[in-house]
């Protein structure tokens, strides 16, 4: 199975043009950067994938400065690329064809938070954890939580979900209406603060899951919901993964309204014990999280409890203290760094499928098979809620052919989910990494026809090109 990236041709750099950097020099002064260690710092993010620099950093302060820098660069067919905090994990940052990373992380203003609408609308710099602390006192809060602190422009371009997808939805249900500067520099509102609408195309899910390809996200309208009145967290450890798997199965077949539901493998547990000084049972388990009142809490957890033993679920735990709770969390969502820290210097090739929900025992039994045929350290980790799980293989990245061996598991787990009509990203989104999957999953319509909204939006293809799809 070839592990390269896609079948095109290594892409052309396209050359600035010396009056155009020396114009956002004199215009942006400290905000603009050709300096290695911030080019450096902007050309690569957790994915495996070597760093690919962009030729100039500037930061953004305002919509305005984006359209500014947006013209100018479709004057100069100038490759322009968002940047948020750099999180992510397939590559989408990197700069295939050289250009501009706008880095609009100083966009970090929350501009408005209507409580009585449940809506905040944010700058795109602004971080999910930063938006939840402004909504600290107004009794909401916003749900979707990838783990990273990431920004919320980049989640909507990714289209992200996270912990709580399978209770609050993705990016994709929560994001109400977006400022989006385009190719040419126009700016576009899509959407309004209502909570739905029939009026016209839905340019606002148009963009959201875009990756940067069809205009540069400048602010984003939000759909907040109430702070629960009462939460508590579980912990279930089971004899195998299968049996953990088909726990959750039977918790959203029967309609349980859990609000997160996450697995971790024996080694991903044996990781968070010794990142995070845990003493959890080194088995697969089950991390839960239920939300609503004081009683329905309890009957969710009861109800889980008695599922999980009719699969061989044992020493169910579960908590109401926020500090508990808080502890469990934060060392599920510092799992991946975890992880990395079992092979020193590694780097991991993460997997991101999502099928659906009664194929998923099947597909992670498979997979865990799988690594078993490797030499290659690996954590099965994911949102099973909702179908979605992930792999995270460490390589050396001195060892070209343990990275053969971590993609051809790629490959192999992807075409699996493929086969049970799933998808090849769940909430990662394509990037560079998956353009190959993307190929696979789409029909050669489907993709003409995306390729097609490209050229209309970009026609000078200068919006994170490479990534996605090629256009020709």
């Amino acid at each position: 199975m070839s592990t390269s990236l896609s079948s095109e041709p290594a892409a052309v750099r396209r050359s600035i043009p010396p009056s155009m950097l020396a114009a956002l020099a004199d215009w942006l002064g400290p905000r603009f950067s050709i300096a290695a260690a911030i080019r450096e710092h902007h050309g690569r993010d957790e994915s495996p994938l070597e760093s690919m620099l962009p030729d100039a950093v500037v930061f953004a302060e305002s919509t305005a400065e984006v359209v500014r820098i947006m013209q100018l660069a479709h004057e100069h067919a100038v490759p322009v690329i968002p940047y948020g905090t750099g999180t992510s994990l397939e590559g989408h940052v990197l700069a295939v064809q050289g250009g501009i990373s706008i880095d609009v992380s100083r966009m970090n203003r929350v501009l408005r938070i209507d409580a009585g609408d449940m809506t905040a609308t944010v700058e795109a710099g602004v971080t999910r954890n930063a938006l939840n602390e402004a909504l600290r006192h107004e009794g909401l809060f916003f749900p979707i939580d990838p783990g990273a602190d990431a920004s919320l422009g980049g989640m909507s371009a990714t289209r992200a979900s996270g912990t709580n997808a399978v209770r609050y939805g993705t990016m994709r249900e929560n994001v109400l209406g977006l400022t989006v500067v385009t190719a040419t520099g126009e700016v576009v509102h899509t959407g309004t603060r209502a909570r739905k609408s029939s009026s016209g195309y839905d340019l606002t899910r148009l963009f959201v899951g875009s990756e940067g390809t069809l205009g540069v996200i400048t602010e984003v309208t939000l759909r907040l919901h109430p702070q629960p009145q009462a939460v508590s967290a579980a912990v279930c450890h089971f004899p195998s993964i299968e049996a953990a798997v088909r726990a959750t199965i039977h918790i959203i077949q029967q309609g349980i309204a859990i609000a997160r539901c996450e697995l971790l493998d024996e080694t991903t547990v044996m990781a968070v014990n010794r990142h995070s000084h845990l003493g959890l049972q080194e088995r697969p388990m089950l991390l839960m999280e239920f939300h609503g009142t004081e009683a329905s809490v309890r009957e969710q957890a009861e109800a889980v409890q008695e599922i999980a033993r009719d699969v061989g679920g044992e020493d169910f735990q579960w908590t109401t203290t926020p500090e508990e709770r808080t502890r469990l969390w934060k060392a599920r969502h510092s799992a991946f760094f975890a992880l990395l820290q079992l092979k020193p210097g590694a780097r991991s090739v993460t997997t991101d499928v999502c099928v659906p929900i009664s194929r998923l025992a099947d597909c992670i039994v498979e997979t865990q098979a799988d690594l078993r045929t490797i030499d290659i350290p690996a954590g099965i980790l994911g949102h099973v809620g909702d179908g979605n799980f992930h792999v995270a293989m460490l390589v050396d990245p001195t060892k070209p052919e343990e990275r053969a061996t971590a993609e051809a598991v790629n490959d192999r787990l992807t075409n699996r989910a493929l086969s049970m009509e799933g998808t090849c990203t769940g909430e990662h989104g394509i990037g560079l990494h998956k353009m190959r999957f993307f190929l696979q999953e789409h029909d050669s319509s489907a993709v003409a026809l995306m390729r097609e909204v490209k050229r209309a939006f970009d026609p000078k293809n200068i919006l994170n090109p490479g990534k996605i799809f090629h256009l020709s």
